[in-house]
C-alpha cells in the first residue's frame, strides 16, 4: 500500500509539475511584456517610430542568431516555415510597429486597452486554429476579466478614444495570430527557437527598415532612449517571447493567454514609476477583480 501511495504521489507530481512550470514561465513573459509600452515610450524620446521598431528587431535578431549559432541549431523543417512567417508578421513586425505608432498619439495607459483585450482574442483564435473548446465557465471568466480591464483602462484615459485606436485594434488581431501560431509551433520546437527563427527570418526586412528609418527620422540619443531600445529588444522581444512560448506550449494558449489580464495593470504601475503618469485609486479594486478572473480560468477547462 505504501509503495502504491508513493507511486501515485510521484505520478501526481509529474502531472502537476509541467503545469506549474508553464504557468511560471508564462507569468515571467507577462512581466517582461508589461514593460514594453513604457520602454517604447522611452525609446521614442531618441528615435522615430519606424527606426525604433526596426532597430529593436535587429538587436533581438542578433541575440537570437547568436544563440542559434552557439547551439548549432539546424534549420527548421519546411513545414514549420509558414507558421514562423505568421509569428514574424504578427509578433516581430506587426504588433511592435502598430503599437509604437499608436504611442506617438496615445498614452501608455490608453494603449493598455489592446493588452486587456488580447487574452480573449488569443483564446478565440487558438480555439479556431487548434479545435480546442474551452468550457463556458472558462469563457465567462475570460470575458469578465476582459471587461474589467477594458473598463479600467478606458477610465484611466478619460473614456475617450484616441487617434491611435485603429493601430491598437489592428495590433490586437495580428499579435493574437502570432501568439496562437507560436504556441502551436512551440509544441514541436523549443520556444526560444520559435521566436529566434522568426526574428532571423525578418532580419533582411528589419535591416532595410533600420537604414531607411535612421535616414529619414531624427535621432536624439539619450539614456532613456537607449535603455528603452535595449529592453524592447532583449527583454520584451527575445526573453519575454522565449519564456512566453515555452509556458504556452505546456499549459495551452487559451489558459496562458488569461495570465495577460494582469499585464495592463502591471503596465500602469510601470507607467507611474518610470513615466510619472497618474494612477487612480481604482487600481487596487481592478487588480483584485482581474486576479479573481485569472484564478477561475486557471481552474476550469
Amino acid at each position: 500500500m505504501t509503495a502504491q501511495n508513493s507511486a501515485t504521489l510521484q505520478k501526481s507530481i509529474a502531472v502537476k509539475s509541467p503545469v506549474g512550470r508553464g504557468t511560471a514561465l508564462a507569468s515571467l513573459g507577462v512581466l517582461a511584456f508589461s514593460l514594453t509600452f513604457p520602454a517604447t515610450a522611452w525609446g521614442l524620446e531618441s528615435f522615430g517610430p519606424w527606426s525604433l521598431v526596426a532597430l529593436r528587431s535587429v538587436l533581438a535578431a542578433v541575440i537570437a542568431g547568436a544563440f542559434l549559432l552557439a547551439r548549432r541549431v539546424p534549420l527548421p523543417a519546411r513545414e514549420h516555415w509558414a507558421g514562423l512567417a505568421v509569428v514574424a508578421a504578427g509578433v516581430v513586425v506587426g504588433f511592435p510597429l502598430l503599437t509604437t505608432l499608436a504611442l506617438t498619439t496615445s498614452t501608455t495607459s490608453h494603449a493598455a486597452v489592446v493588452v486587456g483585450l488580447l487574452p480573449l482574442t488569443t483564446a478565440a483564435l487558438s480555439a479556431l486554429r487548434t479545435g480546442a473548446r474551452p468550457s463556458r465557465a472558462f469563457w465567462a471568466a475570460a470575458v469578465a476579466g476582459a471587461v474589467v480591464v477594458l473598463g479600467f483602462t478606458l477610465a484611466q484615459s478619460g473614456g475617450s478614444l484616441s487617434a491611435g485606436d485603429a493601430y491598437l485594434f489592428a495590433a490586437l488581431l495580428v499579435c493574437a495570430a502570432g501568439y496562437t501560431e507560436g504556441g502551436r509551433l512551440a509544441r514541436t520546437l523549443p520556444g526560444w527557437q520559435v521566436i529566434g527563427w522568426a526574428l532571423v527570418l525578418c532580419l533582411p526586412l528589419t535591416l532595410a527598415g533600420s537604414a531607411l528609418g535612421l535616414a529619414y527620422e531624427p535621432v536624439h540619443l539619450g539614456a532613456h532612449g537607449l535603455a528603452g531600445l535595449v529592453w524592447a529588444a532583449a527583454g520584451s522581444t527575445f526573453l519575454g517571447l522565449y519564456v512566453w512560448y515555452r509556458g504556452m506550449a505546456e499549459i495551452g494558449a487559451p489558459r496562458a493567454s488569461q495570465l495577460q489580464l494582469a499585464q495592463p495593470l502591471l503596465t500602469l504601475v510601470w507607467s507611474v514609476a518610470l513615466l510619472g503618469e497618474h494612477l487612480t485609486a481604482a487600481a487596487p479594486a481592478a487588480a483584485c477583480a482581474v486576479l479573481v478572473c485569472i484564478a477561475v480560468t486557471q481552474r476550469v477547462k
